[in-house]
């Protein structure tokens, strides 16, 4: 099967685990602060931290393997995770400025972008 499809079905997977996530988290803690979002973000985070030096240190996986754990399930369940892993590697190559700066630019843009998203949709509602 081409990796693709690997990861498509692995995004399908992690998509449901965030939707589930999301129920539990709503029921459990309630809706007025994102638990959600900050509990996919963080155990994501973790879940890529610890995959991904198993497979660099103990598992022998293929290209189909790694991008179905990581861009597939990872990648459906969270995006901040790569983001996160991206970071890590930057820090650990003492591309530190780097690292920084990606951290930086990619929460303000993206906030940027988010807002200019939905001020974009107002103003063509609006008129």
């Amino acid at each position: 099967m081409p990796v693709v499809l690997w990861v498509a079905l692995g995004g399908a997977i992690g998509s449901a685990a965030r939707y589930t996530v999301n129920v539990w988290s709503g029921r459990m803690f309630g809706t007025e602060f994102p638990w959600a979002t900050l509990t996919v973000n963080v155990l994501g985070c973790f879940i890529m931290g610890a995959l991904t030096e198993m497979m660099a240190l103990k598992l022998n996986v293929g290209q189909e393997t790694r991008a179905f754990l990581t861009t597939g399930i990872l990648g459906g369940f969270t995006t901040f995770s790569a983001f996160s892993l991206d970071f890590a590697y930057l820090v650990e190559r003492k591309q530190v400025m780097a690292a920084g700066g990606y951290a930086i630019a990619s929460v303000v843009i993206s906030l940027i972008a988010v807002f200019a998203g939905m001020n974009l949709v107002r103003t063509l509602i609006a008129s």
